[in-house]
């Protein structure tokens, strides 16, 4: 599966969701920063397991609400990139962000942000920004957008 840029994807279950990230992935490496928007609800976790997949890296992928930031090492046979998944929404801000140092892991990981946006953008000169919605009929709509700092 290739990933459209800038085009809504329907995404029928949390298979589809997951596939998509594992797209994604194909194309990422050490220094590539992805931001996830959405509700509650729409995705993003089930999307990051998608990436994670695809990068092949261990461990379980949940939401990383409580503990903010989850590090997956590579795995054998995998594409040898970790992989930071990181959730802002109890982040204070950018500053609290800037605490976890996650400057430092973007030089050799792919970092992924749930509820990032407005906030990680900053950690990289360009991202991948996925907005995740969930529609009325629990289909999950993605657009997957490359996103340049201004």
């Amino acid at each position: 599966m290739t990933v459209p840029l800038d085009t809504p994807i329907e995404l029928p279950g949390p298979e589809d969701t997951e596939a998509l990230g594992e797209a994604l992935a194909a194309g990422l490496g050490p220094g590539d920063l992805v931001v996830l928007a959405g509700p509650l609800g729409a995705g993003k976790t089930v999307f990051v397991r998608g990436l994670a997949r695809g990068l092949g890296v261990v461990g379980p992928v949940t939401s990383p609400t409580f503990v903010i930031a989850r590090e997956h090492r590579p795995g054998p046979g995998g594409a040898g990139v970790p992989l930071v998944h990181v959730d802002a929404y109890r982040l204070g801000g950018a500053a609290e962000l800037d605490d976890l140092d996650l400057d430092t892991d973007l030089a050799e990981a792919v970092v992924a942000v749930e509820w990032g946006e407005g906030v990680a953008e900053r950690l990289a000169q360009q991202h991948v920004l996925v907005r995740l919605e969930r529609r009325p009929d629990d289909v999950r709509v993605a657009t997957i957008s490359v996103v340049a700092r201004r």
